[in-house]
This record gives C-alpha cells, structure tokens and sequence, in this order.
C-alpha cells in the first residue's frame, strides 16, 4: 500500500541513537528526506537528509535550525519530537527515619527542559510551516510510564504525561489546518541504555513484558512511520502504545 511519505520531509529530534536513529533510517527507507538532530557531534546522516546539532531546549537553536531545513530540503511534512533524558531519582528517600535524600531542582527541570519543553519549543516553530505547506502529522514521544507511573521517575512521569496532554490539545486546534497529532508510547525497549542495566533488572523487565521480550527500536520507528502514513489518515489525538503488553503484565 502506498504510504504517501516519499519526497516527504522529516526532522526527527535526538536522532543520533536509539529509538531516534532507528526512526531516522525507517523514514529515509521510505524515501523522506530527513533531519535528524541532536545534542550530539558527528552523527551520521541518512539517505536524502541532514544532520543538524540541536538543542531543544532553547527556542533560538530550534528556529534556526527550522529555518535551515526549509531552505535545504522544503517545508516539514512529519515532526518526530524524540528527544528525551532521564534523571531518575525519588521524590524523598528515607532510611531509618532518617531524609537522606530528594530530587534535586536540577533534577527535575532538565527533565522538563528537553521531554516537554523541548516538544513545545520544536512543535511551535514547524508547525507555521505545516500550515503553509498544507498540513502535516506532529508524533510524540510518550511512554507506558506516562500512563500508568513508575518509582522513582516523578520527572520522566510528568514529562511524558504532559506530552499526552499537550498531544490532545493541538490535535484539537491543528486539525482545521489539516494537522494531525498522536503521541506513541513506548514499553521496555532495547536501547543502548536500558542494554546497561544489570541482568536481574532486564530479566524483570521481560517478565512484566506478556510477549517475553523487549521491544526494539525499530517496533517504535515501524509505528511512527505508520502514523506519519496515509494508512493512518483519519488518526489523530490518540495515544498508541507499543509495550509487548507491559501494561497489562504489570
């Protein structure tokens, strides 16, 4: 079935490694030309694309690069907004009655700066001009754990239930401007970070995973891709997770 994505311009954030990289190739495969960018130095471009180095956080960095992309390769069709860190860490830790320790401002706002704010700041500067070119598909990168929480995340929690929110609403006031938004929300996935973890820790993660693996990047690149297709046209304003079934295994 034809995707209606070829020709079609792509910038997906923090497309350097992981989920981002996997989802750079899957787009260029489909013949979009791509804009990866990234905090990161030296990433590697591909297919009919760009790398920029970007960061989210700052609405300057954004709207030049937006500038740049429309001048090299056109106006944004498909907006990936990937980027995201983590600075986990409990609320308050207690031991023997004792406060040794809480998450730290800092903790807690470089978390907001890149997972939420810096979905704000790349989505507010593309989307004039997916009201220019005609319309456009917004992905976001939401999580299990922004549905259903998960310890010792309060920052990465809220970020990713924010993005939800945030999906809802512009779906709402884009979709006039032939704009649709859907936010996917990854399970447990086989990223270089979570490959770190110690082995009891993964294996706890698979057994809470129904389907008895982790996902890989890639199963989150086929669903963005997917949803930025004309196969998923009428989608917009959903939330479409993609966990192995860690949802109902928890």
């Amino acid at each position: 079935m034809e995707t209606g994505l070829k020709d079609k311009v792509v910038v997906v954030t923090g497309g350097a490694s992981g989920i981002g990289l996997a989802t750079v190739r899957r787009f260029a495969m489909e013949g979009c030309k791509v804009a990866s960018w990234d905090v990161k130095d030296g990433a590697a471009q591909a297919g009919d694309g760009i790398f920029q180095k970007v960061d989210v956080t700052s609405a300057a960095s954004v709207a030049s690069a937006v500038a740049e992309v429309a001048a090299r390769l056109g106006a944004v069709f498909v907006l990936v907004n990937n980027a995201g860190i983590l600075r986990d860490g409990q609320l308050v830790k207690y031991k023997d009655g004792v406060l040794t320790g809480v998450m730290g401002d800092e903790q807690f706002d470089a978390v907001i700066g890149v997972n939420l704010k810096g979905v704000f700041n790349c989505t507010r500067a593309v989307v004039p001009h997916m009201i220019q070119g005609g319309g456009g598909v917004i992905l976001n990168a939401s999580s299990v754990v922004g549905l259903y929480g998960n310890f010792g995340q309060t920052n990465y929690v809220a970020t990713k239930a924010g993005v939800i929110g945030m999906t809802k609403v512009w779906a709402r006031e884009l979709g006039k401007y032939h704009i649709r938004v859907n936010a996917v929300a990854p399970g447990f996935i086989a990223t270089d970070m979570v490959r770190q973890m110690p082995e009891k820790i993964l294996q706890g993660l698979v057994g809470h995973t129904p389907l008895g693996r982790l996902g890989q990047p890639e199963d989150i690149a086929n669903a963005y891709a997917w949803l930025a297709s004309d196969q998923a046209s009428y989608i917009t304003g959903t939330v479409l997770s993609v966990d192995g079934g860690a949802v109902t295994g928890t």
